[in-house]
């Protein structure tokens, strides 16, 4: 397993380095710049900034010198206080640095993704701070969702199979990817927002600090009050794809020669459905959780326009068009992050689900 875990690592860090060298030669390639305006700058003015930033020097020392800001780790001594101890940072996953811990009197700080070149006064990582937060709150209240709909519905589509239960699971799983969720969300909010009025149509219902820098300190109903509706509208699409992988491949799995087995030696049918059926169906169910984990936790840019969600979907589309370099090489290493640790947990869970795999 050490083994295993140390080539993962490297594997992450050659990700990471290929999506970094791509995304910087993509953004560069784009005519323009961060301060090109409809109205130019003096061009005194534009060559300081451009010098202030490095925005001068060759491409290669550019990349050289974000790889060194970004990628090299950071350590420092953490100072005692008068009872001898040592004071330690607020526990924080968001921090100027990404990832910031200590060992002892040695602090580890990673990733300090530098300034914003459109909000000047903010850093990248006050962006991350401010932003990501909300983003991936809503990611998690969308993947829950669409695992609490979409795997009951597949089990019971399988089980059930030709029957109306079946059809009734599968008709709601066609609606769920017929429908976008530009043409769900405003449903939702003329429905349970304006008409009835049961639910908040815009905003969200956390706010700073977070707790480790994530997640929401006031998890009641107000939360869930203003959570509900973006939750469904972004997660329906995910659950029925979840629902419509589980069932088929349930279907299969009952269908193999070790369920009948089961089921000749005198198993109660629930025992070899869930013991037995369900750990393997769910593997495939389990590999496509990695990738989705990322891209509702990174934000999801209609879903938090529709409901007016300050998250990081709509700011990473507003730095495309400020081409706001740090912004966008920032979010998009931390997309490839969390789709790397996604596919390493996916691959823990397959040992889980199948005791035949290993890894050695």
């Amino acid at each position: 397993m050490g083994r295993y875990f140390v080539r993962r690592l490297l594997w992450m860090m050659l990700v990471l380095f290929v999506v970094s060298a791509i995304t910087f030669g993509l953004m560069h390639a784009v005519p323009g710049g961060p301060f090109s305006r409809e109205k130019a700058l003096p061009q005194e003015i534009l060559d300081n900034l451009n010098a202030r930033y490095h925005l001068d020097e060759p491409l290669v020392v550019q990349y050289a010198r974000y790889l060194y800001d970004v990628m090299i780790p950071r350590f420092s001594l953490l100072e005692k206080d008068p009872d001898g101890g040592y004071i330690k940072p607020i526990p924080s996953l968001v921090d100027d640095f990404v990832i910031r811990f200590n060992i002892g009197a040695v602090e580890f700080k990673w990733m300090n993704f530098g300034p914003s070149y459109a909000s000047r006064s903010r850093t990248v990582n006050d962006v991350f701070k401010q932003q990501l937060p909300v983003s991936f709150q809503l990611g998690m209240m969308s993947l829950g969702f669409a695992l609490l709909l979409g795997v009951p519905m597949g089990i019971l589509a399988a089980l059930k199979q030709n029957t109306i239960w079946d059809y009734l699971g599968m008709s709601v799983a066609i609606f769920g990817v017929s429908v976008p969720v530009i043409v769900l969300g405003p449903i939702l909010v003329w429905i349970f927002g304006v008409s009835l009025k049961w639910l908040p149509p815009t905003g969200w219902g956390s706010q700073p600090p977070y707790v480790l820098g994530l997640f929401p300190s006031n998890l009641g109903p107000e939360f869930f009050k203003y959570a509900i509706m973006p939750s469904v509208a972004l997660g329906l699409v995910s659950s029925a794809s979840i629902a419509r992988l589980t069932r088929a491949s349930l279907l299969q799995v009952i269908r193999e020669d070790y369920i009948r087995t089961a089921r000749a030696k005198g198993l109660m049918e629930r025992l070899v459905i869930t013991r037995h059926a369900l750990k393997n169906s769910l593997i495939p169910v389990v590999t496509i959780l990695g990738p989705l984990f990322a891209a509702l936790v990174t934000g999801t840019f209609i879903t938090e326009q529709i409901f007016g969600i300050p998250g990081m979907g709509k700011y990473f589309v507003t730095s495309i068009t400020n081409r706001d370099y740090p912004v966008i090489m920032g979010t998009i290493l931390l997309y490839a992050i969390l789709l790397v640790v996604a596919n390493v947990f996916v691959d823990l869970m397959y040992a889980y689900l199948d005791p035949r795999i290993r890894y050695d």
